[in-house]
Parts: C-alpha cells; sequence; structure tokens
C-alpha cells in the first residue's frame, strides 16, 4: 500500500475534529454554543444570541468567496439587539482567553495523532490544517493544543479570518482555495478526514482516506474514498 502514495503526494490536509481529535460534535457544538451565549447573556437573551449565530454560520456556509467568511459573519449576526460587533466583541475576545477551555473536558486526545503529524513533517509533506473554518483562529490553535499538535510549521490552517468559503458537500469552493493557496494541483495532495464534507474533495482530484469516527455518517452521495483506516494506518501508507 505505502508504494501505491510514495511520490505523488505532495500535501496532506488534515481536519481537525473527529480526525487529530477525538470528539462528538453532537455534543460539543450545543455546550459551545450555550457557553458562548453565556459570555454576554448580561446584554443579549441567550435564545436570541444563538440563533443569530446560526444563521450567521449558515451564511458563511453559502459564501461565494467574495469576502472572508468573517466579514459574511458580521454582516449577518450584527448590529445584535441594537449592539455592534466592536460593543460585542471584548466580552467575545474573554470568552476565548478564559472560557472556551471549559469546552475540552468534551474532547479526548488520540495519543497516536502527534506521532503521525511528525511522521508526516519527517517526510518533508506540506501540512495543511483543513478544519471548517466557521470558528476564529484562537478556537482552532487551542484545539490543536488539546489534541497535542499544535507545534508544528503548518502550511495552512483554515479559519474564519482567513477563509472565503467553508467545507460542504454541495460546492468544493473551499477545497479549490486551499489548492490555489498551497500551489499544489488536486492530484498531489491527500484529504484526512472523517466526514463526507472531507470526502468530497475527491470530486476535483484530492486523493481521500476516511478515518471512521462518531461523526462519520455518509451519504450514498459521498465518494467512496481512496483509503480508510486509522491514523496508525495512514502512518505506514506514506
Amino acid at each position: 500500500m505505502k508504494d501505491r502514495l510514495n511520490g505523488k503526494i505532495k500535501a496532506i490536509l488534515f481536519d481537525l475534529d473527529g480526525t487529530l481529535l477525538d470528539v462528538d460534535l453532537d455534543k460539543f457544538i450545543p455546550q459551545y454554543l450555550n457557553l458562548l451565549a453565556q459570555s454576554v447573556a448580561h446584554i443579549i437573551p441567550p435564545k436570541k444570541f444563538i440563533s443569530k449565530i446560526l444563521m450567521a454560520s449558515k451564511a458563511v456556509e453559502e459564501n461565494n468567496g467574495k469576502h472572508t467568511n468573517d466579514d459574511v459573519y458580521t454582516e449577518v449576526c450584527f448590529p445584535l439587539e441594537g449592539y455592534s460587533r466592536k460593543e460585542i466583541q471584548p466580552f467575545i475576545d474573554k470568552f476565548y482567553e478564559q472560557d472556551f477551555i471549559k469546552l475540552r473536558e468534551y474532547t479526548k486526545k488520540k495519543p497516536e495523532a502527534r506521532s503521525v503529524v511528525q511522521s508526516v513533517f519527517d517526510k518533508g509533506y506540506d501540512v495543511v490544517i483543513a478544519t471548517t473554518p466557521l470558528l476564529p483562529a484562537t478556537a482552532i490553535e487551542q484545539r490543536l493544543e488539546w489534541a497535542g499538535v499544535a507545534d508544528f510549521p503548518y502550511r495552512l490552517i483554515t479559519t474564519i479570518e482567513n477563509s472565503h468559503a467553508t467545507k460542504s458537500v454541495t460546492h468544493l469552493l473551499y477545497y479549490e482555495q486551499i489548492l490555489n493557496k498551497i500551489g499544489y494541483p488536486a492530484k498531489a495532495c491527500l484529504m484526512v478526514g472523517d466526514e463526507g464534507k472531507d470526502l468530497v474533495s475527491k470530486r476535483i482530484g484530492i486523493h481521500t482516506f476516511l478515518i471512521n469516527s462518531c461523526n462519520t455518517k455518509l451519504g450514498i452521495d459521498i465518494p467512496e474514498p481512496d483509503y480508510r483506516g486509522t491514523l496508525e494506518d495512514l502512518k505506514q501508507l506514506l
């Protein structure tokens, strides 16, 4: 199996949640939203806040690439109950600085994650953290720390601030933009992930590797992955 990729792949794209970090998104996301809502509960009713956040996130998922995800998010989300983003942002920043860490209890480090990422770098691949860019850089950096893989020189980490699209099972703009940024053709890249929105990258020619997790729910329209297995299997493949 190792020889099948030898010399073909130049860049490895890693999903984060469920791939490098063990996390049940069905539990993590509601806890995240509730905790974030509490950070501004003194001025905005939590239900209204969460509703607007979900609306803004949906708009980001439909981003056509003309603006950053952060700009799209801001346009839809603010003003919020009469408050501008400038007025609310200090409370959001404090949340990420002090309270986001509380969500770590809903995640679990994968012991093999660090050795696999280290091996990929040792073999000379360019590495991208291709995580869904709906959250700010600090939230992604903290989760990389929880996974034990924060200190590597990644070629790119997709965040809400630096991305102009996000993962979707219906369009491929997110992956096209990554390829443009790193300068490799699709056939020279391998996407490693646990969800359908990772595997659809195969539609533009990116090789795919499925890591099964509790988040893996593949529809019949999702392309069959080129490879599947554990992180240790990936290590042997490369």
